[in-house]
């Protein structure tokens, strides 16, 4: 029998035997595997969290219930289960369904993820309006144990802590190796402790003995130290105590009948609860199992072998450009350091990790940490490079700011994933980046055209004696030739690739090759534009920029960021500063949060491929031909 198809809400989960719920674990698992070797996505973490799902769904009472997943990715299980069979093959593809939760894709999404670690914090939010107004739904965080590593996780456990509302946060582990006496033993204490009984036993015990004259306050502070001792033996669970929760786990994650029966009792103790889950990354595909980092956030791939598809030829990827040269670079100088935030592997790290491991440092979902320990590691004369994606140094800005700039350390923040990220969609693409550290003062701000320039840009990082920083975008190089040493650029000095005299294109870095394209195009029409690689967001080539617009009296911009506060701004108020006002055109990302969509989906669909910057110059220049214009101006 297929439950699947024939589950019309959760609710139905409710009907449903031990034996059908695991017949439905497997069906999901077939479900995910099927849809994401077409489209790919987060697969691992999936995978490791159907049976937690279920559970979740066949215990609380959702939409009213209110469950936040942090981050998101381990969502899909979720999707399948509200109402969301239909448009799973669709997943992360343009117009269809987010990777991540998202509260106008369905009722069942409490709250919109993506970034790590906010589950605790979005959950004990949602209680305490719970509570202001009157309601009693129950309200569940469920968040991992690489999330549980970043300072917002804890901050959120310590309010929740002290306010003492009723919360449930399922702590899922999937990296903890537990021996299975040990885990049943555990298991069957936790579900015991919590059953109505010994709730009611305890609190019957602890009012007696409270009210015991002289030596009963002593006996209960003992006994609580008794249970506290018996926890703190088999589990570890005295952190979340001493935060204030009460501790039930660790609970095997793919036994349906134990977490059923676990989150049963949980959901009618009061007060913050957490229970503490173990799980399994990719648990019923063998080649996620056995690697799953791989398929942490994969590709489309062979469900029969596991390969990954289209990963073999072609250019290298920034990224790992970006890697190999680092090593290069930290070969000559054993000042550098290498400093990132739980992705290793996304930022290209691995090869510098396994060649210099006492010179890498992985600090888990920290980001703010990351920023303010390479402030101090520079203090003291190394020379760390952060690489982090461009969506995640938004959570360090303080540190950036503060702890870096304003002290005019030499700390270089390599932005991985800069611009349009695709289908990871509006939690992930880059695209604020230069609005976000140009105000900064000290700060220089490179932005490579290509992955040559890119090799440049890292030796001028290091050459220069100040807060720096680089952005580069996810997806493959343009196959360029790497060779010898790699050349620091003069800081602030752009380069004039093309000449026309009817205006002139200031591209920002990987939009370069689009507007080169563009030009030719228009060339071909009669219409001469000259082409410019600033190469820096900051500081601008004053001398090559205004003299480009004295000399045609017609600009245009281009770069993959929100327009406001962005390159484009930062041309006007250059212009401004020399009394200049030529004519202006600036092409960039429009003032909305933009969708998923592959990266060249999207760059057509805002203007900003060869086509759409060709049409947008035509159209300011009265020369339309009738040829599409830009969809989002």
């Amino acid at each position: 029998m297929n439950h699947l198809n024939n589950l019309a809400s959760p609710a139905d989960l409710k009907r449903f035997s031990l034996s059908q719920l695991e017949e439905l674990a497997a069906e999901i698992r077939e479900a995910i595997l099927d849809t994401v070797a077409k489209t790919g996505g987060h697969l691992a973490s999936s995978l490791g969290v159907v049976e937690l799902t279920i559970a979740l769904h066949r215990v609380f009472d959702t939409p009213v219930d209110k469950i936040v997943w942090d981050v998101g990715h381990q969502a899909y299980a979720h999707k399948l289960l509200t109402g969301r069979l239909d448009r799973f093959p669709t997943l992360r593809q343009f117009g269809g369904l987010s990777g991540f939760p998202k509260r106008d894709e369905s009722p069942y999404d409490a709250f919109d993820v993506g970034h790590s670690s906010t589950s605790i914090s979005a959950a004990l939010g949602m209680a305490a309006a719970r509570d202001t107004l009157g309601g009693k739904e129950k309200v569940v965080a469920v968040i991992g144990d690489g999330s549980l590593t970043s300072g917002l996780a804890f901050e959120g456990l310590n309010q929740a802590g002290h306010l003492k509302k009723d919360l449930i946060v399922v702590l899922n582990d999937n990296e903890m190796s537990i021996s299975p006496n040990v885990g049943a033993l555990s298991s069957f204490l936790s579900r015991k402790m919590t059953s109505d009984f010994v709730v009611r036993f305890k609190k019957e015990t602890e009012q007696f003995l409270v009210n015991l004259p002289r030596f009963g306050k002593d006996l209960l502070n003992l006994a609580r130290r008794a249970e506290d001792s018996l926890k703190s033996f088999l589990t570890p669970g005295m952190l979340f105590e001493a935060f204030g929760f009460n501790y039930v786990g660790p609970i095997d994650g793919h036994r349906l009948e134990e977490l059923i029966e676990t989150l049963q009792n949980v959901s009618r103790l009061r007060g913050p609860t957490l229970i503490h889950v173990v799980t399994k990354k990719g648990k019923g595909y063998p080649p996620a199992e056995e690697n799953p980092a791989l398929f942490h956030g994969v590709g489309p791939f062979d469900r029969q072998s596991g390969q990954v598809l289209g990963v073999k030829g072609g250019a290298a990827s920034y990224t790992a450009v970006f890697g190999r040269t680092l090593v290069e670079l930290a070969e000559k100088d054993e000042r550098v350091v290498a400093i990132t935030a739980a992705m290793a592997e996304g930022t290209g790290l691995k090869l510098f990790a396994e060649r210099f491991p006492g010179r890498f440092y992985d600090v888990g979902i920290a980001e703010q940490h990351a920023v303010t320990f390479a402030a101090g590691l520079a203090s003291r004369g190394m020379r760390p490079v952060v690489a982090i994606y461009s969506t995640f140094l938004q959570r360090s800005f303080d540190n950036v700011l503060h702890d870096v700039c304003l002290q005019n350390l030499p700390v270089t923040f390599a932005l991985d994933r800069g611009g349009l990220v695709g289908s990871d969609g509006p939690t992930h693409h880059g695209v604020f980046d230069y609005s976000y550290l140009r105000p900064i003062p000290n700060l220089v701000f490179m932005a490579p055209r290509d992955e040559v320039v890119l090799r440049r840009a890292m030796a001028t990082a290091l050459d220069y004696n100040g807060p720096f920083a680089y952005r580069y975008p996810r997806g493959n190089g343009l196959g360029l030739l790497l060779e010898g040493v790699a050349e620091p650029l003069p800081v602030g000095i752009g380069e004039k690739l093309r000449d026309g005299e009817d205006g002139v294109i200031l591209a920002a870095g990987t939009t370069v090759a689009a507007a080169m394209e563009a030009a030719r195009t228009l060339a071909e029409e009669g219409l001469f534009m000259t082409v410019v690689d600033p190469l820096f967001i900051k500081p601008l080539d004053r001398e090559l920029i205004a003299g480009q617009a004295r000399r045609s009296g017609f600009v245009v911009t281009v770069e993959e960021n929100v327009l406001q506060g962005g390159f484009g701004s930062a041309v006007m108020e250059l212009l401004a500063e020399e009394e200049l006002a030529p004519r202006m055109l600036m092409i960039g990302l429009p003032d909305r949060f933009v969708e998923q969509g592959s990266q060249d989906e999207l760059r057509a669909l805002y203007g900003l491929d060869a086509a759409g910057i060709a049409g947008r110059i035509r159209a300011a220049l009265g020369r339309e031909t009738g040829t599409r214009k830009a969809a989002a101006s």
